[in-house]
């Protein structure tokens, strides 16, 4: 009798799908930075005054924690939670982010909150994607708004309008589910994950259908908001003599540009998009545009480690401890459906 792996010809191993992940991305950054002048625009650094360089971290930090604001929000209607467990698991989850490949930090965020408060797994990572959905559409309205003052390169707008299309068929299978719960339960019945679905579809139609939920898109507000702050305060440290909407603008391009598969911390993407956001779509002089773009990446990036550093030390254990934690949680679940898929056959 020939094994499962024989008679379905070669399995593609799982380890090739991030070695072209780290290819493209470094192939981004060697792209950005080919034809840097070194020479000339590292000695700028100095010019950019200390006082912008603290407004843009502050500005970071209070990202994240808006972030968690915003998620305790949200899962109101399922568990009220303290604001700084939450921070901390974020602020996990972005270290992760920094260290590990294809966003591990997301799944680990999920994980820590479901541990420390008892709250069932596939439900905290629905919460999760309503965040992203969440700001996916404020996204694309500030992107729509963007086209209609900025003349935006074709091929940013093609690829814009691709992701609107996925963000919009995924938040019409969200809202379905919450509008529709027992529909939704006879589909996800039907599915592997049929325990973990219905447990996902049931914090959706809580979360979606409450109060709290409005509350959250209007707290998704501040938290974008607060993520121009730093691009802002970069441009003027850097002498740019650009309006506060050329930040938004910038911001719009990278987070639509970073929701690619990238390698730790968006290295790459994060360098490609904020200079194709300042030299492309701002008309900032190509140089120019590359220094800000990698002072940009170095000031969200090295806060982020310290932060993250610190709560992690507040749980006594080592990332990748934790994420080793995170997968084995999120297997249980996936076998847990097992059993209850055979029932229904």
């Amino acid at each position: 009798m020939s094994s499962p792996s024989a008679a379905g010809g070669r399995r593609i191993p799982p380890w090739l799908g991030t070695v072209a992940v780290y290819l493209f991305s470094l192939g981004c950054l060697l792209w950005v930075y080919h034809d840097f002048d070194w020479r000339t625009e590292l000695p700028k650094l100095r010019n950019i005054h200390p006082a912008w360089i603290a407004a843009a971290v502050a500005a970071d930090v209070l990202v994240y924690v808006s972030q968690a604001w915003r998620w305790n929000i949200l899962l109101t209607p399922v568990r009220r939670l303290p604001l700084w467990k939450s921070v901390q698991a974020i602020y996990i989850g972005l270290f992760a982010n920094e260290l590990l490949p294809l966003r591990s930090g997301e799944l680990i965020r999920c994980y820590l909150v479901a541990v420390w408060h008892k709250i069932p797994f596939p439900l905290v990572l629905g919460s999760a994607l309503i965040e992203r959905l969440i700001d996916g559409m404020w996204l694309i309205f500030g992107f729509a708004a963007v086209s209609f003052f900025v003349k935006l390169p074709g091929d940013l707008v093609a690829g814009v309008w691709g992701l609107a299309a996925l963000v919009a068929g995924i938040g019409v299978l969200v809202a379905f589910a919450v509008l529709n719960r027992r529909f939704a339960h006879h589909v996800t019945t039907r599915h592997r994950w049929s325990e973990a679905l219905r447990t996902a579809v049931e914090g959706l139609h809580a979360m979606g259908r409450s109060r709290s939920f409005l509350a959250a898109i209007g707290a998704s507000i501040v938290y974008l908001a607060l993520q121009v702050i730093p691009i802002h305060a970069m441009m003027e440290g850097y002498g740019l003599d650009l309006p506060l909407g050329a930040a938004a603008v910038v911001l719009v391009v990278l987070r639509l540009g970073t929701v690619l598969p990238s390698a730790p911390g968006n290295v790459g993407l994060f360098h490609l998009f904020a200079y194709l956001g300042l030299h492309r779509v701002l008309g900032v002089d190509p140089q120019t545009a590359k220094s800000v773009a990698g002072v940009m990446f170095f000031i969200v990036t090295v806060p982020l480690l310290a932060a993250g550093a610190v709560a992690l030390a507040f749980t006594g254990s080592e990332i990748r401890e934790i994420y080793h934690r995170a997968h084995e949680h999120h297997r249980e679940h996936r076998k847990k459906a097992v059993p209850h898929r055979e029932a229904l056959r």
